[in-house]
C-alpha cells in the first residue's frame, strides 16, 4: 500500500507562494458556505511520527477562521474519562453541523498502538476496527463529511525528520525518546497501518495517503483535498434541498438508502398484546413489597458505587402510564446526591445541530452514578418516527446506532434496565379525565397528549418493531403491566434491584 504512495514528491517554495493564494481564498469561501449547512466536517489525521500532522492541523487553524474549527488531540484517558465509555470523549467533542473538527491520536490510536507492541493479536484490533467504522457510518448517515489523512514518510525520511527537529532549537522539544523507540519499530508500525487502513477505508470515510516529507507538497495535497470534498459535499446538499429530498436520504456521502426489515405487518399480535393487563397487588401487599425493594436497591446501589459500577435506566412508556410515579418511588430509596433524573423533551437548537445521539452520550455520569431516563434515545424510532420528525431512512438505521451504544454502555460496565409501562387505551381515557379534575395534575394534561391517542395504533406498531429490535442479550426490555400503579412500581424496583444484584455478582465494577 505505501510503497505506491507518491514518494519524494516535492513543490517548489515559489510554486506554493503562487497557489496558495487562490486555494486560500476558496476555502474561506467554502468555510462560509459551510457555516450555513446541515453537516459537519471532520478531519482526523494519523500517520508516522515527524510526518506532519500536527503542522497540518496548524496550517489550516491559520489559513481559515478558528472560530469555527474544533481542534482536538488526545492522550491517555483522564480520570473522568476512564469512568465513561471509551467513545464519551469522543462523541462530547464532535463538531455541530457547520463547523469543522480536526481530530488527532483519536478513536484509532489506543487499537493502534496495542497492536504495534503486541498488546492485541489482529482478530482482536480487528473488531476494534468494527466499532471504529459503525461510529464513523453512523456520522455519516447522519451527513458529517468525513475526511481521514494518513500522514506518511520512509524510514530514512524519518530518521532525517527526527534528527532536523533535535537540531533546531526551537523545536527539539517535540521529539522525544518515544519518537526514536517508534522508529525502531517502522516496520511493525507500517504492518499495523497498512491493516488499519485497508480495514477502514471504507464508503463514507475513506484514507488519503499523504506523503509528508516535502512540506509544500505535503500542504497543497491536503488543502486541494479538503477542497474538493467540501465543495462537493456542499453541491450534493444543495441539490439535495432543492429537489425538495431530506439530506437522510443519501447519508453523508453517497453511500446509498439505509436500509431495515420492513415494519411489523398490521394486524398481526404484537408483544404488548401477550401482557396481562390485569395483573394487580393490593394496598398491603404493595406497601410490603415495595419497601423491601427499595430496601434491597438502597444496599445495592451503594456497594455498586463503591465498586464504580454506574446504572442508566430508561423510562418510555404511554402518556399517563406512570413513568414519573415509578420514577420517584425508586429514586426515594437511592441517595439524591447520586442521582439525576433527565426528562427528554423536544432537542435545543444546540442538539439539533449535533447527531441525536449526541446528547446522550454527553449527559452520561461519572462512575458509581445513577442517570434515569423519562424518555429517551427512543424517541427516534417512536414520536419521531409517528409525527413524522425524522425521515423513514433515519429512524430505520436509528435501531443498529441504538443497539450499538448500549452495547458500548454494558461494555464498559454499567447497568441498563429499559422500562416500556403499558396501559390499555381505555384505562389511559380515565387517567385523562381524572387528570382534568385534579387541580395540581391538570398541568401534566396537554392538547398534545390528546392528539396522541389517534395515533394509538401507530405507536403501538412502532413499539413493537422497537422492542423485537433492541430487545437484545445485553439490554433487554422490561414490558411492564401498568393498568394498576401499584403492581408497576414494585416490578419497577425489583427489576432494577435484580440487575444490580447480577452485576455484583459477576464482578463489574473497579478492580
Amino acid at each position: 500500500m505505501f510503497r505506491t504512495a507518491e514518494l519524494g514528491r516535492k513543490v517548489s517554495k515559489e510554486e506554493f507562494e503562487r497557489q496558495a493564494p487562490d486555494l486560500r481564498i476558496e476555502l474561506v469561501d467554502l468555510q462560509q458556505a459551510l457555516r450555513q449547512a446541515d453537516f459537519p466536517v471532520i478531519l482526523v489525521f494519523a500517520g508516522v511520527d515527524g510526518a506532519g500532522k500536527s503542522e497540518s492541523m496548524n496550517l489550516l487553524n491559520e489559513w481559515l477562521d478558528p472560530r469555527w474549527i474544533l481542534t482536538r488531540a488526545y492522550g491517555p484517558a483522564s480520570d473522568e474519562e476512564r469512568e465513561r465509555p471509551e467513545y464519551w470523549r469522543f462523541w462530547r467533542d464532535l463538531p455541530p453541523k457547520g463547523r469543522i473538527g480536526q481530530f488527532l491520536s483519536c478513536w484509532y490510536s489506543r487499537p493502534f498502538m496495542d497492536l504495534v507492541n503486541g498488546a492485541i493479536d489482529v482478530a482482536t484490533f480487528d473488531e476494534y476496527m468494527a466499532r471504529v467504522i459503525t461510529f464513523e457510518k453512523t456520522l455519516a448517515d447522519d451527513g458529517a463529511l468525513i475526511l481521514k489523512f494518513w500522514m506518511h514518510l520512509s524510514k530514512n525520511a524519518q530518521k532525517k525528520r527526527l534528527k532536523a527537529l533535535e537540531k533546531d532549537p526551537n523545536q527539539s522539544w517535540r521529539v522525544t525518546k518515544q519518537d526514536w523507540r517508534h522508529w525502531e519499530m517502522y516496520d511493525s508500525f507500517m504492518f499495523a497501518a497498512e491493516h488499519l487502513i485497508a480495514r477502514t477505508s471504507v464508503a463514507d470515510a475513506r484514507w488519503s495517503i499523504v506523503e509528508g516529507e516535502d512540506h509544500p507538497y505535503r500542504s497543497l495535497t491536503v488543502l486541494y483535498t479538503l477542497r474538493d470534498a467540501l465543495k462537493h459535499h456542499l453541491d450534493r446538499r444543495r441539490t439535495l434541498a432543492r429537489a425538495d429530498l431530506p439530506p437522510a436520504i443519501l447519508g453523508g456521502g453517497g453511500g446509498g438508502v439505509a436500509t431495515a426489515a420492513p415494519p411489523v405487518t398490521d394486524g398481526l399480535p404484537t408483544v404488548l398484546d401477550a401482557l396481562d393487563m390485569s395483573a394487580t397487588l393490593s394496598k398491603g401487599d404493595y406497601r410490603k413489597d415495595l419497601a423491601r425493594q427499595q430496601g434491597r436497591v438502597a444496599v445495592l446501589q451503594r456497594k455498586a458505587r463503591a465498586r464504580g459500577i454506574s446504572t442508566v435506566l430508561v423510562f418510555e412508556g404511554w402518556d399517563a402510564a406512570g413513568k414519573g410515579g415509578s420514577i420517584r418511588r425508586l429514586t426515594r430509596a437511592l441517595d439524591a446526591r447520586q442521582v439525576t433524573v433527565i426528562p427528554v423533551a423536544a432537542p435545543t437548537d444546540e442538539e439539533q445541530a449535533q447527531h441525536y445521539l449526541w446528547r446522550f452520550w454527553r449527559q452520561l455520569g461519572r462512575a458509581g452514578r445513577v442517570l434515569v431516563y423519562d424518555r429517551s434515545w427512543y424517541g427516534r424510532v417512536l414520536v419521531e418516527r409517528v409525527e413524522g420528525f425524522a425521515a423513514d431512512t433515519e429512524w430505520r438505521r436509528a435501531y443498529a446506532e441504538i443497539r450499538d451504544f448500549e452495547d458500548q454502555l454494558v461494555q464498559h460496565g454499567i447497568v441498563l434496565c429499559k422500562f416500556w409501562l403499558h396501559i390499555t387505551k381505555d384505562e389511559q381515557l380515565d387517567r385523562f379525565r381524572r387528570r382534568e379534575e385534579i387541580p395540581y395534575k391538570r398541568w401534566k394534561l396537554t392538547d398534545e397528549d390528546w392528539r396522541n391517542r389517534e395515533n394509538w395504533h401507530a405507536y403501538t406498531l412502532a413499539v413493537n418493531e422497537m422492542v423485537e429490535r433492541t430487545s437484545t442479550h445485553f439490554a433487554p426490555w422490561t414490558l411492564v403491566e401498568a393498568n394498576d400503579k401499584r403492581h408497576a412500581r414494585v416490578k419497577v424496583v425489583r427489576t432494577v434491584a435484580d440487575a444490580l444484584e447480577a452485576a455484583l455478582a459477576d464482578g463489574a465494577g473497579k478492580t
